[in-house]
């Protein structure tokens, strides 16, 4: 059986995550990796996945409306650090602890975060053109 949450619930869910990002000494992190031989487990060791940037988040790093958190503005990496395909993203908080991992994809993919490209190129910047969670009910 699916459950079905009230808003509020939704909300506070995500407030926790709004509640982990901004935790630290500095604003929460983006880390943008490539796929390697996949997605490591939840929170788990980046093995051969390399780090092409990082993207910095606002304090707060977004607002939540009814069930869905849209992170605020995201501090472009002007200088990545490697080349190649943005496979999935690594949250963390300012002191660097996991606080999630997300799908990356361009415009019209259900991903968490949308860019305009997945490719990147060492030196050149990343920008995120959006990100959100929504704590939905399915």
């Amino acid at each position: 059986m699916t459950l079905g949450l009230a808003t509020a619930i939704r909300n506070n869910r995500l407030q926790q995550i709004v509640n982990a990002f901004d935790a630290g000494t500095g604003p929460g992190k983006i880390r943008l990796y490539t796929a390697g031989v996949g997605r490591p487990a939840t929170g788990g060791v980046i093995t051969d996945q390399v780090l092409l940037g990082t993207i910095t988040l606002s304090i707060p790093c977004g607002t939540i409306t009814a069930g869905e958190l849209s992170f605020g503005t995201f501090t472009e990496d002007a200088l990545a650090d490697a080349t190649g395909t943005i496979g999935f993203a690594r949250g963390v908080d300012g002191n660097d602890n996991f606080v999630l991992d997300m799908g990356c994809g361009v415009s019209g993919s259900e991903e968490e975060l949308i860019f305009n490209t997945l490719s990147v190129q060492a030196g050149g910047g990343i920008q995120i053109l959006s990100g959100s969670l929504i704590e939905g009910n399915a």
